[in-house]
């Protein structure tokens, strides 16, 4: 196993006091069940891991014991998946992103690495943007070949229960996914400070207000496109590429990604239960995840 890196030190022009948490999990393959390798956690970052079924994923739950983020906050994760263990990765609840102070930033970044015949699936709840919160992301993942990857990442901006609404802020989020050193997937996105009306765009979110992306990199993902498209239906689209590697000893493998636009988080959710369950049949849907 590689060894865990240590937690960068997070810039921020704010004095307040500022959450500051990291969490590193690394998951071996045991006498035939994945389980814990490395641990280690510090500041408001805490991993829990419920008790599973014999020959399931090791489930891991993240929780931010700061209750949320705001400008200056800095989370820092990295998870890695040894040679033919399994990992599913969710949070214990909505991370919430409150109101920043001035231009400063809550910055999130996410490491995900994964060995030969390893699979690791990220699940976390809903991220929900307040009015002003300022939120930059960043996810890594650095897969070898033959493993298998699913990671479905929902926002959501504002409770429309609570009758809140998202008008301005920034929200910036960076993925590059590269499978024994080839770039297989790359976006930026970016919305704000206008973000009210960039979510009115049709090309956006046509006045949506919960969104998610799913990817799934794995040789057989072809083979779920079409139930996947059929439980997204007019909410969004999905779509497939087979992907080889260059050079020698070169292999096929498949990209499966989707994007899904909703009203709010209860009818995004009605869509991505089932599709996490069709997408991760050995883990199934995290224990904390609910509808």
């Amino acid at each position: 196993m590689t060894s865990l890196f240590p937690l960068p030190t997070p810039q921020s022009d704010v004095s307040l006091q500022r959450a500051r948490g990291g969490g590193r999990l690394s998951v071996k393959l045991s006498s035939g069940e994945s389980r814990i390798d490395r641990l280690f956690q510090e500041g408001s970052a805490r991993i829990r891991i419920p008790r599973g079924q014999p020959g399931s994923p090791l489930e891991a739950v993240l929780i931010n014991t700061a209750g949320g983020l705001t400008g200056g906050d800095n989370m820092d994760w990295a998870f890695e998946a040894g040679e033919g263990a399994a990992m599913v990765l969710a949070t214990q609840a909505c991370e919430k992103t409150y109101k920043a102070h001035g231009a400063s930033e809550a910055q999130v970044s996410v490491r995900l690495t994964l060995h030969p015949s390893s699979s690791l699936a990220w699940l976390p709840q809903e991220t929900i943007l307040f009015d002003r919160a300022r939120l930059r992301r960043s996810i890594e993942v650095d897969m070898a070949p033959g493993s298998r990857l699913l990671m479905v990442e929902p926002v959501v901006f504002g409770r429309l229960a609570m009758k809140e609404s998202v008008i301005e802020g920034q929200f910036r989020d960076r993925w590059r996914i590269r499978q024994g050193g080839q770039l297989l997937h790359a976006e930026d996105m970016r919305l704000g400070p206008d973000i009210a009306n960039a979510l009115e765009r049709g090309a956006v979110a046509g006045g949506g207000l919960a969104m998610a992306t799913v990817l799934m990199i794995a040789p057989d993902s072809e083979a779920s496109l079409g139930r996947a498209r059929a439980l997204i239906g007019a909410s969004g689209g999905a779509s497939y590429l087979t992907v080889r590697r260059s050079g020698a000893g070169a292999q096929e493998t498949g990209k499966l990604l989707a994007r899904i636009v909703a009203s709010d988080s209860y009818d995004l959710r009605k869509i991505l239960v089932p599709l996490i369950r069709l997408l991760n049949p050995s883990g199934g849907l995290p224990k904390v995840w609910s509808i």
